[in-house]
């Protein structure tokens, strides 16, 4: 390589792929993009049910391992992340979710409120049903209903009606409470990754280069100005220079493990792996947050589940036909039918639980079904206390960096966990869905006491995969990035991605990360055209 180009992006996942879009749309910049994974040629992630095939697959996944989480039992949390172009947005369940518009305004951050990131919600959007005061349409990243309903799933709608959750047909609208159908990143029964709907169209240009299976191993600076990447691809070591702006946009653990290999860190922390120091950042790799996620699951009376159709020969030869001639049915499923967004508590102020309802069930995300007839019903908290951190273990750029979550370390973490599954055990019991339930499989009926639903979540709870803020966005020194997305006490330097986020939003992560790099991306241009 040994090449300049106006800018030098690191990594072609869900904010990469929008940078690479944007920045190449007006001719007048050359834009190199590099990405540690393949292609995202297997079959399976444009699939949408076809996720659970890629959970442990490592040629398209980091497939990292937290480290020991004291809340969780001592638990190792096993942790995909997209490693493909795409990046998670060709990995991940597929539900789309913004957030509610308190999150974005308590950040906190000039020009990053709600009303400042709705146009970049709509402008990346092409809404199946239309262009309202809230949506887009002709954007590039599909935006869709299922295209089934399903008997299980409207049993579960009409419950959450029942106990008192108002309905809602749109949780990315005026308002995110309630309970209805999911909508999807995907058109024509397909997935719309990033790489599908942004850089796709983009790599028909002149000014973009893209490089798959380029591992970034270090920013390249001279002073305090970053002027280019080092990279190791084929067995090489490479250097692709950046006459403007090198661009992190690697996620809530590649960029920080990226900087901290490249000197800008936490100075012990460097000095400890050998590392020569850029500049003293303790802010890098710390602060994280992410949703803590518990299943639940309840054996059907009738066999009308996914697990039942996997049992039957006749029955998947049927899905398959159904998706091959009308991209309909089963495997255009994604990571939930249904869902909720509820308080807990009469006294919560907002919206702090999120149930997701599947047709199906399995002991190990990623495994077999359940033999047997059943669904799940599952919670996720949606504005966690506790924060984690994300810390290189080596100097060795491809050595799995350390991640500590750290669940449940707040009393108002646990009492949010404990309550919200209380609920949902409550929910699933209220007809119409009751009908339906031969017993509560997991964790059953002797799980009775706060201490029980406590245990139950330390031995069980996992990620929903919804990392963010470890390169956290503020206007106090202490904060790795400015307004501006550009990295404190550095030049030619942004990170652009859900690491930036003061703090993790309330819902599945991908929709405000693309909302991210719309916005960074025209912050990179306004610059640019000064």
């Amino acid at each position: 390589m040994d090449a300049t180009f106006d800018y030098v992006i690191v990594g072609a996942g869900s904010a990469g792929c929008v940078l690479a879009n944007r920045l190449t749309a007006n001719g007048r910049h050359n834009v190199l993009v590099l990405e540690a994974g393949p292609r995202d040629t297997d079959p399976w992630i444009h699939i949408p049910l076809g996720y659970g095939k890629l959970f442990t697959k490592t040629r398209t996944n980091w497939s990292y391992e937290s480290e020991p989480e004291p809340g969780l039992n001592g638990r190792r949390i096993f942790t995909p992340r997209g490693k493909v172009l795409g990046g998670s947005s060709s990995i991940n369940g597929l539900v789309y979710i913004r957030g509610q518009a308190e999150d974005f305004d308590e950040w906190g951050v000039p020009g990053w409120k709600y009303d400042d990131l709705l146009p970049y919600f709509i402008k990346s959007e092409d809404q199946q049903r239309g262009a309202n005061p809230w949506h887009g349409e002709g954007g590039p990243l599909a935006v869709g209903d299922l295209p089934d309903r399903n008997e299980l799933a409207d049993a579960f709608i009409a419950s959450a009606k029942a106990s008192g959750i108002p309905e809602n047909d749109d949780f990315n609208g005026a308002a995110q409470e309630g309970v209805g159908y999911f909508q999807a990143t995907t058109r024509n029964g397909r997935r719309c990754s990033t790489a599908v709907g942004f850089l796709r169209p983009a790599l028909k240009r002149r000014n973009l280069w893209v490089e798959t299976e380029a591992l970034a191993t270090r920013v390249l600076f001279e002073g305090t100005r970053a002027v280019g990447v080092e990279f190791l691809q084929g067995g090489k070591l490479q250097t692709a220079r950046a006459a403007r702006e090198v661009l992190l946009a690697g996620g809530a653990i590649n960029s920080p493990q990226l900087l901290q290999l490249s000197g800008v860190g936490p100075r012990v922390l460097l000095e400890s792996h050998g590392v020569p120091m850029t500049l003293d950042a303790p802010g890098v790799g710390d602060a994280m947050q992410d949703h803590l996620y518990v299943r639940t699951f309840w054996r059907c009376t009738k066999p009308i589940t996914l697990n039942d159709d996997m049992q039957s020969l006749w029955r998947k030869m049927g899905i398959g036909l159904d998706y091959l001639l009308r991209r309909r049915g089963p495997l255009t499923i994604s990571a939930g039918l249904a869902g909720v967004f509820t308080r807990t508590r009469p006294d919560v102020p907002r919206a702090d639980a999120q149930y997701y309802f599947i047709n199906f069930s399995m002991k190990k995300r990623g495994g077999n079904l359940h033999p047997f007839s059943a669904f799940t019903v599952s919670l996720s908290q949606l504005r966690p206390e506790s924060r984690g951190w994300v810390r290189i273990r080596s100097a060795d750029p491809a050595a799995a960096p350390a991640i500590q979550y750290n669940y449940l370390d707040t009393e108002g973490d646990r009492r949010m966990m404990v309550d919200g599954l209380k609920n949902l055990r409550d929910l699933v019991n209220t007809k119409p869905l009751s009908s339906y339930v031969v017993k509560e499989e997991y964790p059953g009926e002797a799980v009775k006491s706060d201490a029980d639903w406590l245990a139950f979540c330390r031995e069980s709870g996992e990620t929903v995969y919804h990392p963010t803020s470890t390169c956290r966005m503020g206007t106090d020194t202490g904060s790795v990035v400015d307004p501006a997305l550009r990295v404190r006490g550095l030049g030619g330097l942004r990170v652009i991605d859900a690491s930036i986020m003061p703090s993790v939003v309330s819902g599945n992560t991908n929709a405000a990360t693309i909302a991210v790099a719309e916005k960074g991306a025209d912050l990179v241009l306004e610059d640019a055209r000064r």
